[in-house]
């Protein structure tokens, strides 16, 4: 395969040029020592990894050409190399294009693994920041399940909801559910308040798309 490896200290590029031309299927096509240079390198030489570092002062941060190199060339799989043990770095990169994230003082072993995992499609995550990544993905989803109006509506109105999209009116709710017609008449006001619907169409389609109809 044939990388690019982009860092700021010529010793750093130096170093893993070595390490990685040593390997019988990695080739260092180019270096580069800021994210300018490195989408020119991409360019010229459209490598299968970039290797690069995120942050490369006074040049061209790695995090603002990923996002460039990512989207003129997609065929380039991005691995970011820093210091930062930090999951901020590492939501950002995943969302600017990058393929993987690898701390510099992994080993040579992991680093070549990186490489490899995301030249054959895969995503590389230390298993530190993987976790911190899957507890990010965890509050998100709690965070869209909070907003969302369903989950406003008290045991009585999901029990009614469906009932009102199959048809059913409101005494016939009343007497299956053995409760008042008048309540019936304040839990269907509530369900459409709380769900933002202004009509029985816009309900049963609500509940279709919720699953709450077994017919």
């Amino acid at each position: 395969m044939k990388i690019v490896i982009a860092d700021d200290h010529a010793v750093v590029r130096s170093g893993f040029s070595m390490i990685l031309n040593y390997q019988e299927d990695m080739e260092v096509v180019a270096t580069a020592a800021d994210g300018i240079e490195a989408f020119q390198m991409v360019a010229k030489h459209q490598p299968d990894v970039l290797l690069m570092d995120l942050s490369m002062p006074p040049g061209e941060s790695g995090l603002f050409a990923t996002g460039k190199i990512s989207s003129e060339f997609p065929t380039t799989r991005i691995l970011i190399l820093t210091m930062y043990d930090d999951e901020e770095y590492l939501f950002h990169v995943l969302k600017n294009g990058a393929a993987g994230y690898i701390l510099k003082n992994a080993p040579d072993e992991e680093l070549l693994s990186a490489i490899r995992t995301v030249h054959q499609g895969g995503t590389y995550i230390h298993s530190k920041m993987a976790t911190s990544l899957v507890r990010e993905f965890i509050k998100k989803d709690q965070e869209a399940g909070e907003s969302d109006p369903f989950n406003l509506l008290t045991k009585r109105e999901i029990e009614i909801l469906p009932l009102i999209a199959k048809g059913y009116g409101n005494k016939e709710i009343a007497e299956k559910l053995f409760i008042s017609v008048k309540t019936v008449e304040v839990h269907k006001a509530k369900i459409m308040e709380k769900l933002h619907l202004k009509s029985r169409p816009e309900l049963v389609e609500y509940a279709l798309k919720k699953k709450l109809l077994d017919f």
